[in-house]
């Protein structure tokens, strides 16, 4: 199991799932979104996983209104270019994610792994 977590230093989800994993034993890489960012391959696997970009945005982001005009490739850019914009805790399993908590596919992906 290749587990990324996404998230930012003081977001309590992304605490909540570093804990998880923390718990069931589970090695995880952890990235600060806000001083790191995501790369371009990291955030096309993530829409994948996620089903889509729209289900990536913060709707808390003081600019998340704005984000859902523009066109899907300039969403994109911008997600790129500020990953404050998006929903976390982003957590990434090979070629699955999942944005938010989401403790019932995570324990599903560990008896998968047993």
């Amino acid at each position: 199991m290749n587990i990324q977590i996404f998230g930012k230093s003081k977001c309590f989800d992304t605490k909540k799932a570093e804990r998880f994993f923390k718990e069931r034993h589970v090695r995880f890489q952890s990235v600060d979104l806000p001083s790191k960012g995501m790369s371009k391959r990291e955030l096309e696997s993530v829409i994948r996983g996620v089903g889509g970009l729209e289900n990536l945005i913060d709707p808390k982001h003081p600019d998340a209104a704005l984000v859902q005009y523009l066109l899907p490739d300039a969403q994109f850019e911008k997600l790129l270019d500020d990953p404050t914009l998006l929903r976390t805790p982003i957590v990434r399993n090979g070629q699955k994610a999942t944005v938010g908590e989401a403790a019932a596919v995570w324990k599903q992906w560990i008896a998968e792994e047993g």
